[in-house]
């Protein structure tokens, strides 16, 4: 069973910066996509940022040139950092990954808060 576990959530203030970090464990597959959505609080969840095994990047028009994406797919690990961060980027972080088959996982979410 794979499990997708999130770190590098928590309280920054406007301007600043995190790196979230994603990490594959249990029967590892090759994921064919892997990415970062968001959902806060009475909005609906979106897409950030994704990449694919191949190295090909989508950034939301929100977070574009704030927010870098990379994976390791050695160790099926994908990572998120964000800069400038602003109050509206306040969410529950998940991760998600997609194999070649078409299965979908997500991580549990961590929360990200920017407040000062």
């Amino acid at each position: 069973q794979v499990q997708l576990v999130e770190s590098g959530g928590g309280l920054v203030q406007p301007g600043g910066s995190l790196r979230l970090s994603c990490a594959a464990s249990g029967n590892i597959f090759s994921f064919n996509v892997m990415g970062w959505y968001r959902q806060a609080p009475g909005k609906q969840r979106e897409l950030v940022a994704s990449i694919t095994r191949g190295g090909r990047i989508y950034s939301a028009d929100s977070v574009k040139g704030r927010a870098t994406i990379s994976r390791d797919n050695a160790d099926n690990t994908v990572t998120l950092q964000m800069n400038s961060l602003m109050p509206e980027d306040t969410a529950v972080y998940y991760c998600n990954a997609i194999t070649s088959a078409g299965l979908g996982y997500w991580g549990q979410g961590t929360q990200v808060t920017v407040s000062s």
